[in-house]
């Protein structure tokens, strides 16, 4: 039996709250469409999404859940016929593979991509739908890696970036009790080798590397302090302007939303999804930037929590 703790309790009755919200017959036409991406949307597998927030605004790509072995090829899939050049990823994630992450990383980073953490919202209004991006998203495990392949990186200071080690999936809910083999270990070391080479080919700092690998699966997640996000190199402005342009006079849609202007879910400090704590087998080139063919990973069987089955 499992005690919950205050944090638990708060993002349950939050949760709960915005279903009310959207359930609600007297609530206002003028509502969120997605009331915020919640906690378990976070969890289930990525899934992009062009965002066209007007004929002022250049839109952005909304990168939601979690990195599986399918992410790489669901990408290529999205960006077929569509200018991704340049354009700007919002991440709103709880980590994932770490090979796959790799992969989908390389191909941001060779897109020019830019990158930030936020939450995409739709408002409904008379003269139509308006879309913005909520500041305090969620990146955390994987994900970081994935911030870290933008051109130009921002992170909003209501937002929330989360770094632990790399973990067998199957066996992170109790790491301690757990035994590993030599080969174990040896996909562990592995796996840390390229995220080294990744994390130093996207600019990244040794400090990253540090303070991630600093942090076992039993511990809570480290969130990044404001000094941390630009030591490690995961801030490379402090200007929303810089990854999410406008055009005449409109306003940054990240900026638009006052605090109240949508309900939604919180993930709770220090949550520990058992998917980002795991080094896979999947195939990776590190000089190719296009999606490697993946074996399935532990995370991918079990992408919305529990114990994963073992990696195929």
């Amino acid at each position: 039996m499992k005690l919950l703790r205050s944090s638990d309790v708060r993002s349950a009755a939050l949760a709960f709250a915005a279903l009310l919200a959207l359930a609600s017959p007297g609530a206002p036409l003028g509502g969120v469409a997605h009331a915020g991406t919640a906690l378990e949307e976070r969890k289930l597998p990525m899934r992009f999404s062009w965002v066209d927030c007007g004929p002022k605004c250049h839109g952005w790509v909304s990168a939601v859940g979690i990195v599986t072995s399918d992410s790489p090829e669901e990408f290529e899939d999205f960006a077929h016929g569509r200018q991704l050049t340049g354009a700007t990823v919002v991440l709103d994630s709880s980590g994932g593979s770490v090979n796959d992450a790799i992969v989908l990383g390389r191909r941001f980073h060779a897109l020019g991509m830019l990158t930030t953490v936020g939450t995409t919202v739709v408002q409904h209004a008379g003269q139509g739908d308006r879309a913005s991006v909520v500041p305090e998203g969620y990146c955390e495990s994987m994900c970081v890696f994935l911030l870290l392949s933008g051109k130009s990186r921002y992170v909003p200071q209501q937002a929330h970036v989360r770094v632990h080690q790399i973990w067998m999936g199957d066996r992170a809910d109790d790491a301690k009790a757990s035994s590993y083999t030599a080969q174990d270990m040896t996909i562990v070391e592995r796996d840390i080798g390229r995220l080294a080479k990744y994390t130093f080919d996207m600019g990244g700092a040794g400090d990253l590397l540090s303070l991630s690998l600093s942090v076992p699966p039993w511990d809570d997640l480290h969130e990044l302090s404001q000094t941390e996000l630009k030591l490690t190199h995961l801030v490379t402005t402090d200007e929303v302007a810089d990854v999410l342009p406008q055009s005449g006079s409109a306003s940054v849609p990240m900026a638009e939303l006052a605090p109240d202007a949508v309900t939604k879910a919180e993930s709770k400090p220090g949550s520990k999804p058992v998917q980002d704590r795991f080094a896979d087998s999947a195939a990776e080139t590190d000089s190719n930037p296009q999606p490697a063919k993946s074996t399935r990973t532990a995370e991918a069987l079990a992408p919305t929590g529990g114990v994963a089955a073992p990696a195929q």
